[in-house]
């Protein structure tokens, strides 16, 4: 099969498109024919070798990914050839075939575009489990999204004013910042304009009751200085470098500085992260939230993908359609 194999560490453009081994079909598995792949920053660092949990080269990248199933292990009841499906693992999406549990795939609602579904999974869930779960968003609040442009930011943003909350969104670009607008955003500011500590104080005199920082880098700070006594921030990735954040801060305010990683929660809080699910999966399947795909390659251009992404230049979520090749768009 065809599928983009990274062969040793470094930029995007190390990712080359080969032909590779199938994926073989194990005990309590699924094989999915993959229509799109969708494209995370977690994707760059593994290529980089930068990531928490490195993966040894060669190896396929591709976290998250949607397709048709077309075999299932002896074992495997709840699936069955033909589902449409989603799924997400740590590596493999980027390929014609890929494998997962059968317990980690998720059915595709009629009517969704296999590339919309690819590119729900991992921003909408880390989103809404920040949101919900870990900070507790309620209506009338006031929440501050950082990288509101990008693909859990405005999955941030969208399920945020779903939750009745008023959101300030902050972003790098005029055009990332009119995407969360279209998502129901109030109050835009572009951080690169300077000043976000005052822009923020201007836009949130009360302060912010939830800020949601995917980003870090030397945005973290002012976004936590907005924050209200008693107030919550949630790291949940450092984009732009691992921030320095004085304590005094979160002293002064009672602030709750909570970390967030999405496979933990599992572990932790198996009850509310299997409620939180069924709650997402019954909005997506309603068509009340949908992700953003921003831009879309073929599998040849991978590497061109995940550029985007690495620069910061991807607006919502970027996709690679692995069996429609024809049906790009940026």
């Amino acid at each position: 099969m065809k599928a983009a194999q990274c062969t040793a560490y470094g930029p995007p453009e190390i990712v080359r498109v080969a032909d590779v081994p199938a994926p073989v079909l194990a005990a309590g598995q699924v094989r999915v024919r993959v229509d799109a792949a969708a494209v995370n920053y977690p994707d760059v660092l593994l290529v980089a070798g930068e990531y928490q949990l490195p993966v040894e080269p060669p190896f396929v990248p591709g976290s998250e990914f949607a397709g048709v199933v077309e075999a299932v292990a002896d074992d495997v009841t709840s699936v069955r050839v033909g589902d449409r499906v989603c799924g997400t693992g740590m590596v493999g999406a980027f390929a014609e075939q890929a494998v997962a549990s059968a317990r980690t795939v998720t059915p595709v609602p009629d009517g969704v575009d296999l590339a919309v579904a690819a590119a729900f999974g991992v921003a909408h869930r880390t989103a809404y489990h920040a949101l919900h779960t870990v900070a507790g968003i309620a209506s009338g609040q006031e929440l501050v999204v950082l990288g509101a442009g990008g693909g859990v930011g405005l999955a941030a943003v969208q399920l945020g004013v779903l939750a009745g909350a008023r959101v300030t969104a902050v972003a790098s670009s005029p055009r990332k910042l009119e995407a969360a607008k279209a998502q129901g955003a109030t109050v835009l500011i572009d951080h690169r304009e300077g000043g976000l500590r005052a822009a923020l104080k201007e836009a949130l005199p009360s302060g912010a009751d939830v800020v949601l920082d995917p980003v870090g880098g030397t945005l973290a700070e002012p976004a936590l200085r907005s924050v209200r006594w008693g107030g919550r921030f949630v790291s949940i990735g450092f984009a732009a470098g691992i921030p320095r954040l004085p304590l005094n801060l979160v002293l002064l305010k009672g602030v709750h500085v909570t970390g967030f990683q999405l496979r933990d929660l599992a572990t932790h809080l198996p009850d509310r992260f299997e409620a939180n699910e069924e709650r997402l999966r019954a909005l997506f399947a309603a068509g009340t939230v949908r992700p953003h795909i921003g831009a879309e390659f073929t599998l040849a251009d991978t590497a061109s993908a995940l550029r985007c992404v690495a620069d910061g230049e991807a607006v919502g979520k970027v996709v690679v359609r692995v069996t429609d090749e024809g049906n790009t768009r940026q």
